[in-house]
């Protein structure tokens, strides 16, 4: 979504010729992720399991009731997957627009293309809440599932990267097919309404019928885009402009000109101010997509046997970076708050010691990432009483800073494992899913589940899911089948992008 992956090639080790460039690979698999940690997230049975299983806001007893309890406070693997794809997305838009300036292009001509991927983007938040299958009919027949997977089929002429070796015209052709298609279906059809009408009933197509995450994704890749341009190479200018960010978070509560804005904006069913704040963790990601940028274009090498870091180490740091992870999720939970503090403060010094005196390429990656990932988590665990503590909904301060630095930790754990270990086949399902993230993410309800409808699959996988642990199973198969067919889709190097 937004700039696309870090990188369009699969399969192999990352071990090559000194020759090939390098792959940000590790950024893709957190990507990926990232997108399957939202799949299976949407699969967990509701009201069964523990609450960490759950949104913390969102936990047994009202997970499906859609009234968040906004006085707890806490942090589940659940909101994180979301944050992790923001950091990657951040992170991507520097090697993109990077790529795009060395290719000698203008900056009218990169501003026209953000502006035109914001509203692919955008169209595409739209499209996908009016194709699933419980937009088009509260009571699924076999017809809405059809149509669901009509308008999965419908994306790919219209997203799709095709080849430049094919003639302009049969790709202006291919992608205006789809978009009649895509318009058709959408003018011609009657949806179920939202769940604010009582009663049900059916509705026309409407713009404020929207995924809430790809809108997020629109917002944050329009201006986290154009803010990088303005800011090649000066960190300190993005890093003041969360002064700003921060500013306007705090003047948007008081009567004035930023309220005003705030419920003035233009297009107010795609953009508002509020969305911006998601930039706490976009900006964090493309300072890191500067610095990877720097990585890719050194001299490839760099392994233990060419004087790096002994294998002993590299596992104790990508051990630590792991549990950071584990441990601030438990600790931010359970609300085990100083003490948390205080311990991560400790693990945070031990990380300091275990990248000291790095001498190879990715080693100086890893030690560079790595204060930015400590400053981050630091920041964030410190401002956790603000706000009433860490929550995703409403969005604290906390919940973007501490996110951001677990997912610079989560990078570097995946590039010791892909750059400094060479296992890049041991995270090779994450890249490719990373690589192609928007496929991933509508697969399941608008291409698996309707293959497994129409084929009646759906009736014995029903009758054996009953039980709260079979429909657990059932969501982590389902999560699996998704990521498999995505897998398909980037091998035959079928790429959606905007």
């Amino acid at each position: 979504m937004g700039e696309g992956s870090a990188s369009q090639t699969t399969g192999g080790e990352t071990a090559g010729a000194a020759s090939q460039p390098r792959r940000a690979l590790a950024l893709d698999a957190l990507r990926g992720l990232a997108i399957l940690g939202m799949v299976l997230s949407g699969d967990v049975p509701e009201d069964v399991f523990p609450a960490w299983m759950y949104h913390a806001q969102n936990p047994p007893g009202q997970h499906f009731s859609h009234h968040f309890r906004d006085y707890v406070s806490g942090l589940t693997w659940v909101d994180l997957v979301f944050p992790f794809f923001i950091f990657s997305m951040g992170a991507a838009i520097s090697l993109a627009l990077s790529r795009r300036r060395a290719q000698g292009r203008s900056y009218w001509s990169i501003s026209g293309g953000i502006v035109y991927r914001t509203f692919l983007l955008g169209a595409f938040a739209i499209y996908v809440a009016h194709i699933r299958p419980d937009a088009l009919s509260r009571d699924p027949t076999a017809a809405t599932w059809a149509l669901a997977l009509l308008g999965f089929v419908l994306i790919f002429p219209i997203l799709t990267r095709l080849p430049n070796s094919w003639p302009l015209w049969l790709r202006l052709l291919i992608r205006g097919l789809g978009w009649a298609g895509a318009i058709t279906m959408m003018s011609s059809l009657q949806f179920a309404s939202g769940h604010h009408h009582h009663g049900g009933g059916l509705t026309g197509f409407s713009v404020e019928r929207s995924d809430i995450i790809i809108v997020l994704l629109t917002n944050v890749a329009l201006v986290g885009s154009f803010l990088w341009l303005l800011s090649q190479g000066n960190i300190l200018l993005r890093l003041g402009f969360l002064g700003f960010l921060i500013a306007a978070r705090l003047s948007a509560e008081s009567a004035g000109w930023v309220a005003w804005l705030d419920g003035h904006w233009p297009l107010p069913w795609m953009f508002e101010l509020d969305y911006l704040q998601w930039l706490f963790i976009a900006i964090p990601g493309t300072i890191v997509g500067d610095r990877i940028l720097v990585w890719m274009r050194s001299e490839k090498g760099g392994s233990a046997a060419e004087g790096g870091w002994p294998v002993v180490r590299t596992f104790g740091l990508a051990a630590l970076m792991l549990a950071f992870v584990v441990f601030v999720l438990i600790g931010m939970q359970s609300r085990w708050l100083w003490p948390t503090t205080v311990v991560v403060a400790a693990m945070c010094l031990l990380g300091r010691w275990l990248v000291r005196g790095p001498s190879t390429e990715t080693e100086r990656l890893v030690k560079d990432l790595y204060p930015w990932g400590a400053y981050w988590l630091l920041l964030g665990l410190t401002l956790e009483p603000f706000e009433g503590g860490i929550k995703k909904m409403p969005d604290t301060m906390s919940y973007y800073l501490v996110t951001a630095g677990l997912a610079i930790f989560l990078l570097i754990a995946g590039t010791i494992v892909i750059d400094i270990w060479r296992r890049q086949r041991w995270l090779q399902l994450l890249i490719d899913n990373g690589q192609n993230p928007m496929i991933a993410y509508v697969g399941g309800e608008n291409f698996i589940w309707p293959l497994v409808v129409l084929t009646r699959l759906d009736r014995p996988i029903d009758a054996i899911t009953q039980s709260p642990w079979a429909g657990l199973t059932a969501g982590v198969l389902t999560t699996l089948v998704v990521a498999y067919a995505v897998r398909g889709f980037t091998r035959l190097r079928i790429f959606w992008r905007t």
